[in-house]
């Protein structure tokens, strides 16, 4: 079985409103998520084979499989959809479905925004429904649950403290700000299924 690979986004570091302290700590604990996903995957297969499948320690280990995974593939889905430096193509199918979805793009903005800064650790997620192409504002508390069934991200924003204590402090808000001065509008846009 071929290995995870965590994915370089050093091409980051320099963005406006994200020291390099913060985005090289970010870096490695994603590198971490690649790691362990890789540990438990071999674990796992490897008590798959010795026919321990119903062990509670096998239960366990695919519990935390699904945790370190979803950190993995969030984390990139994150960082693939920052380093832009344009805003959005108001012609585009992404703000036409915005548009559509929530009567306007500052109506989504203020929701997403609104979204991101709930009390409590976890993911702002714009989601596309993909029975009908609705776009949806989603908090995920946890990388393992609460993701809607038949939804793929369309935009991702880490709103754990490792994501901005670093630069903000408390100041979640001046976070979400330079995150919207930073999205790479087109890697949303292609993310959409319809």
């Amino acid at each position: 079985m071929a290995a995870f690979t965590a994915k370089d986004f050093s091409e980051l570091i320099g963005m406006p409103g994200f020291s390099e302290a913060l985005l090289n700590n970010h870096f490695t604990l994603y590198q971490g998520y690649v790691k362990n996903s890789n540990t438990l995957d071999e674990q796992l297969i490897q008590l798959r084979k010795e026919g321990k499948g119903t062990d509670p320690m096998f239960a366990e280990m695919k519990r935390r499989f699904g945790w370190e995974f979803n950190g993995m593939r969030l984390h990139e889905l994150y960082f693939e959809n920052l380093g832009g430096n344009t805003p959005i193509n108001q012609d585009g199918r992404l703000a036409a479905r915005l548009h559509q979805d929530f009567g306007s793009f500052d109506e989504w903005v203020q929701d997403f925004k609104s979204v991101g800064a709930m009390r409590g650790i976890g993911w702002a997620i714009l989601y596309q429904d993909v029975t009908n192409g609705r776009l949806l504002n989603f908090w995920i508390n946890e990388h393992d649950t609460g993701h809607p069934a038949g939804c793929v991200p369309i935009l991702v924003m880490d709103v754990f403290e490792h994501a901005f204590m670093t630069d903000y402090g408390l100041k979640r808000a001046d976070y979400i700000n330079s995150f919207f001065q930073n999205i790479e509008w087109t890697k949303a846009e292609e993310r959409m299924q319809m």
